[in-house]
């Protein structure tokens, strides 16, 4: 029998039981440099294969046959196999090989943006991240090509319906030395921070990597445009909230002058956007150009802001309730603890540390 032939008997004899499938993945582990050799004739095997009965060995041969670059007639015909198989694959069976799993799914990231269609890559994705997330907490590798192919294809309250997620698990990794991720991340850390706060911290949070602490100064911001035109953006609505804090009115010539906006009608643009978002309460004067600032005329009685209320207030027990629950995991963690010992006087000297803050 074709050595081909004997691993797809071996996966349909061997898809039913847990104890099979065990035994079915150490044979396909076995085969996969195998598999890996034979790529251009795996495609046709997967007609012998039902993706919700034999997912793991689906699996194994979809990724041996998209690993090498295709053409656009490829794609073509490879990103519909993926899509059904993300949608009808056992999430038992693909979650023993998940990082095959989160192969063939970028792979169908990148076929996608090779026919220039992220739209067809955002519903199997979402239902892939799904499938791979133990609980709506985890955060998956998967995460960011889904919100890249829903920035991409202006899927935008698709994409806004993972990030209203709570997430406490995150998969991390050593870094012993610098990279271009850690760069990048420290880039979006800090325009993020100007933007929600208005500053940052010159110094990184205590878990960061030793390597991350080392290289700090070697870090800086460029190629970020979108987020530096959201900080400046921020920064001219943070000061206009400030006026609210003085002033009952003011003219829009002074709030030009003071925000240091070009012109009047650039801070009627701003106040109007700030009126119409919630972030500001007030009033324009067409005639003189004067600008009314009122109090929040919510009274906070009505059965939508209780439900609201009750509804923050249960987030806010459930959040404490986890993070109780991680403090005595973590406490108990020999780990941890072993750890914490060794390094318990660089600990005591950081927690005097304070971090200068940085105005805008």
């Amino acid at each position: 029998m074709d050595p081909l032939e004997a691993v797809v008997a071996q996966i349909q004899g061997l898809s039913s039981t847990s104890a099979d499938i065990a035994r079915l993945h150490t044979i396909l582990k076995q085969a996969d440099d195998s598999l890996r050799s034979e790529s251009t004739r795996l495609s046709p095997l997967l007609t012998h294969l039902d993706p919700s009965i034999h997912s793991l060995g689906f699996l194994y041969i979809l990724d041996a046959s998209t690993a090498t670059p295709v053409s656009i007639q490829q794609a073509e015909t490879v990103v519909p196999i993926i899509s059904r198989f993300i949608g009808a694959c056992s999430v038992e069976q693909i979650r023993l090989a998940p990082d095959k799993f989160i192969s063939v799914c970028k792979r169908l990231k990148d076929h996608v943006m090779l026919l220039e269609a992220p739209i067809r890559g955002v519903a199997p994705l979402l239902t892939a991240l799904q499938k791979l997330q133990v609980s709506r907490e985890h955060l998956t590798p998967l995460h960011s090509e889904f919100l890249l192919l829903c920035l991409l294809a202006k899927c935008y309250k698709t994409g806004l319906s993972i990030l209203d997620d709570d997430v406490f698990e995150v998969v991390t990794a050593p870094m012993p030395t610098i990279n271009a991720i850690a760069v990048e991340a420290y880039k979006k850390y800090i325009l993020v921070s100007l933007i929600r706060h208005g500053q940052f911290s010159s110094s990184l949070p205590k878990y960061s990597s030793s390597a991350a602490q080392r290289n700090l100064k070697n870090f800086c911001q460029d190629n970020n445009l979108g987020l530096v035109k959201q900080v400046v953006s921020s920064m001219y609505k943070r000061n206009i909230q400030r006026l609210t804090q003085t002033y009952l009115t003011l003219s829009l010539q002074d709030i030009a002058n003071t925000v240091q906006l070009n012109s009047p009608k650039e801070a009627e643009m701003h106040v109007l956007q700030m009126i119409q978002d919630g972030d500001i309460y007030a009033t324009i004067n067409q005639k003189d150009g004067m600008v009314r600032f009122l109090e929040d005329p919510e009274q906070y009685k009505t059965c939508e802001m209780i439900d609201h209320i009750d509804s923050s207030i249960q987030r806010i027990m459930a959040l404490s309730k986890k993070l109780t629950t991680m403090d005595e995991q973590i406490s108990c963690d020999q780990l941890y603890l072993s750890k914490v010992g060794r390094e318990r006087q660089r600990y005591d000297f950081d927690d005097y540390d304070v971090p200068q803050k940085f105005n805008i």
